[in-house]
């Protein structure tokens, strides 16, 4: 008798291709799923389905939407800023801070010449349109990448693209985390947190 069998094998293998995903853990998952009541399966089936047929990108910001009307201007939001991120976990990362109150504009990757990656690829020319075309007009971008040298080599890109129109470009302050050990800290970060110093406020 060959264990698993090959139905079982067969949905091990598919969800171990979900990032995060190992082996050991897609068969805890499957086992799991099979002790459930058939109407369990059967919802977790129909949303995936629903979640590839129905859901799709926000056509000015690039976010997932149930609408391809742009979702960022739906409640009062701060139509002047820009926050430019890689992809959608960041826009919940930032949102969950509470602290940004202005549109999106998610890349969908960054320029990476070794994956064969470049401008034309992600969503920089739409960015340059809307900063071109916005009204309000839009006062500032924010480049809140990822700090890796693709993140760095998109963001100097899209600066240089920037150049030409009257917007402020800032990026987000790159340092040590609270909690963290300066002996613990990378040179690079290090170095960073030093040039970026702000002011002590008591």
């Amino acid at each position: 008798m060959n264990f698993p069998p090959k139905i079982v094998e067969t949905a091990i293998e598919e969800i171990s291709k979900l990032p995060g995903i190992g082996k050991k853990t897609a068969l805890r998952l499957v086992l799991h799923l099979l002790k459930q009541e058939n109407s369990t399966t059967s919802q977790l089936t129909n949303a995936l389905n629903h979640l590839r047929e129905d859901v799709k990108y926000c056509s000015t910001c690039h976010i997932i939407s149930d609408t391809t009307d742009c979702t960022c201007k739906t409640i009062t939001r701060d139509l002047t800023t820009i926050c430019v991120v890689e992809d959608t976990p960041d826009v919940l990362a930032i949102e969950n801070t509470a602290q940004y109150r202005g549109l999106y504009h998610v890349l969908g990757g960054i320029i990476s010449p070794i994956e064969g990656i470049g401008p034309s690829d992600i969503k920089i020319e739409s960015l340059i349109n809307r900063v071109k075309t916005s009204d309000p007009k839009i006062e500032e971008v924010i480049l809140a990448l990822n700090p890796t040298m693709e993140g760095d080599t998109t963001a100097f890109y899209i600066t240089k693209k920037l150049k030409e129109f009257d917007v402020k470009i800032t990026t987000i302050a790159r340092g040590i985390p609270i909690g963290g050990e300066l002996e613990y800290a990378d040179e690079v970060t290090l170095g960073r947190s030093i040039m970026t110093r702000t002011n002590y406020d008591q």
